[in-house]
């Protein structure tokens, strides 16, 4: 059962969300709230228990803490006892610096609220399985507008020496938002031989997941607007 977790201060958007998961076969709802404050309370006292959720769905604009800080806290290790869940930011606003922020915090997936309840629930599933997991439309606004200005570069380039010709190829095709299969496709391989370049560079360069592998190839300046 993939546990979840709904955090949006509009009460009707959270209660469907919170029935739409509840219907959904393997996936069940443990919890909710209002504002990141009290998500981040009601996510501790689950974990306390034994019910430490495996997925949060995180608004991003709320009252009293709003979704990316409280991202922030819950990822960053202070806020909940062993591993914490892994986290979905919701969000109805389109902008390249919400979803950026979240994925430097932590952030294992950004979905649009408008998107179809399908798209969401194979996003839970996605994640929950171990993958990251952004939408197509989030995915090209960032390559096409946050990449055009100055890179932060708080990654040195050199981290990626330790990347094959080949493991460097792939991270740019997984930083322009391509599956697997996508890059099968791209590069004439098989999708397991994809998989296994893509456990290679998370390993080598440890990173957590895809979204952290996205956001290390935009700060180093690996992938630009061109690419």
């Amino acid at each position: 059962m993939i546990r979840v977790f709904v955090v949006d201060d509009q009460a009707m958007i959270r209660e469907s969300f919170v029935s739409l998961l509840d219907a959904q076969p393997g996936i069940g709802v443990v919890g909710s709230a209002a504002d990141g404050a009290a998500a981040l309370a009601g996510i501790a006292e689950l974990t306390g228990a034994g019910s430490r959720p495996d997925i949060v769905l995180m608004d991003v604009r709320m009252p009293v803490l709003d979704g990316l800080e409280a991202t922030r806290r819950l990822l960053g290790g202070s806020e909940v006892d062993g591993e914490p869940p892994k986290v979905i930011v919701l969000t109805t606003f389109h902008q390249d610096d919400y979803v950026y922020a979240a994925l430097r915090h932590g952030a294992s997936g950004f979905l649009l609220k408008d998107a179809p309840a399908a798209e969401l629930v194979h996003a839970i599933r996605v994640v929950a399985a171990g993958d990251a997991l952004l939408s197509p439309a989030v995915t090209k606004g960032l390559i096409a507008n946050f990449v055009r200005t100055e890179p932060r570069f708080s990654v040195p380039p050199e981290r990626l020496a330790a990347l094959t010709a080949r493991e460097l190829e792939v991270l740019r095709l997984v930083a322009r938002g391509l599956s697997n299969t996508e890059i099968a496709d791209e590069l004439v391989l098989s999708e397991q031989t994809v998989k296994t370049h893509v456990g290679r560079i998370l390993a080598k360069l440890a990173l957590r997941d895809r979204a952290q592998a996205i956001v290390l190839a935009y700060e180093t300046g690996l992938v630009r607007a061109a690419t």
